[in-house]
C-alpha cells in the first residue's frame, strides 16, 4: 500500500460514511436495526463491495452484512479463515447525526477550535502532542464524529479495496462484518454465526494507537420499577407514597466510590443510565459492569437486596427488578488459540511498532462473537473522545491500523488449519 494514496483514500471514505445519519435508538426494541440510517449505510457499503468486484456479499436486513474474500493461496495450501468486524451506528450519548467533520491538515499542536462551538484542550488531550503535523478529523463542537466506529468501516473497505486488486499478496479467506445496534448493547441479537467461516476475528473499534484489547467488561443491565400510591397533595400525609422519592432513595444508596467516573482499570461500577416516571410509577435503568463475572453477579445481588430495602423503608410501596447479562468478557475465548494473539505481536514487529494489550472498559460486538463460539481481540483505529463533541480522528493511526490489519492476514495465510 502506497501511504500516501492509503491517507487520502481513508479520508475520503471516512468522510463519505459520516455523512450518514446512523445514530442507533436504545429505546426502539421492535425492529432490527434500530433506526433506518444505518440501513442505508449498510447497502452503500454493499454497493461499493460489489463495484470492487467482490461476489460473495450477504445482505441481512436485521442489520448485518457479511463481506467474503476467497483465498488466493496455491492449490493444495489452506489456511484458517479469519474475520474482521466493525459497526456503522454511532451513539446516542450526545447529537450523533448531521455529523459535519472538520479536515485539519497539518496539526500545529495547540488547542483546537471548532467551527460552531467547542475547544479541544490540547492540555487536556496530551496524546494530541504526538500528531503534530499530522492530518486530524475533529466535530463541528455540535455532534460527536462517528469515530467509533466508521473509523473501522473505512479501514477494512480500503482493506478489501486492496485485496481485490491484481496484484495483491497471496492469502487466506478472509470476511469482513460490518454490523448494526452495536452501541445499543443489541448488535449480535439476530447475527447467524452458522454464516461464518472464520477461526477468529478481529473488531477494529478501539481508539488509542498500538492499543490492543483482549479483554472488556461483564455487563448487565438491571430495570428497577418503583410503583408508590398517589394521592392527592392537599390530603396526602399518611396516605401517599411516591414512587419518585422511592426512586431517588433507592439511587441514592449507590456507592459513589462505584461509579463510572470514580473508578478506571479493573474495577466496576453501577450506573444509573436513565430515569423517569411519575409519583404513581418510575423505571430507573442501571448498567451494571465488572471484569470478573462473580463479581458481576454480586452487583446485581446488591442490587436486588437495595430493592428490598426499598420496600420495605416506603410501607405500600412496591419495587420490582429485573436483570439481563448483555455480555461477557471475551477473555476466555481468546486464550482458547494463542495464534490469535500471536498475530497481533507478530505483524506490530514486522511493522516496527510498540503495540501493549488493554482492558476496555466497555464492549464491542466482539464480546458477543465470542459468546457464539468465535474469539475477537479489538484493534485500534485512532479515534479518541469516543461519544462526545470533542472527538477526534487521528489519520495517521487510521493508516497505521490499516497497514497492521494487512500484516495479520498475511500471518493467517502462513498458518495451517
Amino acid at each position: 500500500m502506497n501511504k500516501d494514496h492509503l491517507h487520502n483514500e481513508l479520508v475520503r471514505r471516512f468522510l463519505r460514511y459520516v455523512s450518514i445519519d446512523t445514530m442507533s435508538d436504545p429505546h426502539v426494541t421492535d425492529k432490527r436495526p434500530s433506526t433506518e440510517g444505518q440501513l442505508v449505510l449498510l447497502k452503500m457499503l454493499e454497493e461499493e463491495l460489489h463495484s470492487m468486484g467482490v461476489k460473495d456479499v450477504d445482505f441481512d436486513p436485521n442489520g448485518y452484512l457479511i463481506a467474503r474474500i476467497p483465498s488466493t493461496l496455491s492449490e493444495g495450501t489452506q489456511a484458517p479463515t479469519i474475520g474482521f468486524m466493525a459497526h456503522v451506528d454511532v451513539a446516542d450519548d450526545v447529537q450523533g447525526n448531521g455529523v459535519t467533520p472538520q479536515v485539519i491538515e497539518s496539526y500545529d499542536g495547540l488547542d483546537i477550535t471548532l467551527a460552531k462551538e467547542g475547544v479541544i484542550l490540547a492540555d487536556e488531550n496530551p496524546l494530541l502532542s504526538q500528531y503534530k503535523g499530522t492530518t486530524l478529523i475533529v466535530t463541528d463542537g455540535t455532534t460527536l464524529l462517528g469515530g467509533d466506529d466508521k473509523a473501522g468501516v473505512a479501514i477494512m473497505m480500503e482493506t478489501i479495496r486492496e485485496m481485490m486488486k491484481e496484484d495483491a499478496p497471496s492469502h487466506g479467506e478472509v470476511e469482513f462484518i460490518f454490523t448494526t445496534d452495536e452501541e445499543t448493547g443489541k448488535g449480535m441479537d439476530a447475527f447467524d454465526v452458522s454464516k461464518l467461516n472464520a477461526h477468529c476475528c478481529y473488531t477494529l473499534d478501539g481508539g488509542e494507537r498500538g492499543v490492543i484489547e483482549a479483554q472488556c467488561f461483564n455487563a448487565a443491565t438491571v430495570v428497577v420499577d418503583f410503583y408508590g400510591i398517589p394521592y392527592h397533595l392537599g390530603a396526602a400525609r399518611g396516605k401517599m407514597v411516591s414512587s419518585i422519592a422511592m426512586a431517588l432513595s433507592y439511587l441514592s444508596a449507590l456507592p459513589r466510590t462505584e461509579s463510572p467516573e470514580a473508578t478506571d482499570g479493573l474495577y466496576g461500577y453501577y450506573a444509573a443510565e436513565e430515569i423517569q416516571g411519575t409519583s404513581a410509577h418510575t423505571q430507573v435503568t442501571i448498567y451494571v459492569r465488572d471484569f470478573e463475572l462473580m463479581h458481576l453477579q454480586r452487583r446485581i445481588d446488591t442490587l436486588r437486596s437495595l430493592a428490598e430495602m426499598t420496600e420495605q423503608l416506603f410501607l405500600g410501596g412496591k419495587v420490582e427488578m429485573s436483570s439481563e447479562i448483555v455480555y461477557k468478557n471475551m477473555y476466555e475465548a481468546i486464550q482458547k488459540d494463542p495464534r490469535i494473539m500471536d498475530a497481533i505481536w507478530e505483524s506490530g514487529k514486522k511493522m516496527g511498532i510498540t503495540l501493549r494489550e488493554d482492558s476496555i472498559r466497555g464492549g464491542t460486538d466482539g464480546a458477543r462473537l465470542a459468546e457464539m463460539g468465535i474469539a475477537a481481540p479489538n484493534l485500534y483505529t485512532g479515534a479518541h473522545n469516543l461519544h462526545s463533541l470533542h472527538e477526534w480522528l487521528a489519520v495517521e493511526t487510521m493508516v497505521e491500523s490499516a497497514h497492521l490489519v494487512k500484516h495479520i492476514i498475511a500471518y493467517w495465510a502462513k498458518e495451517s488449519l
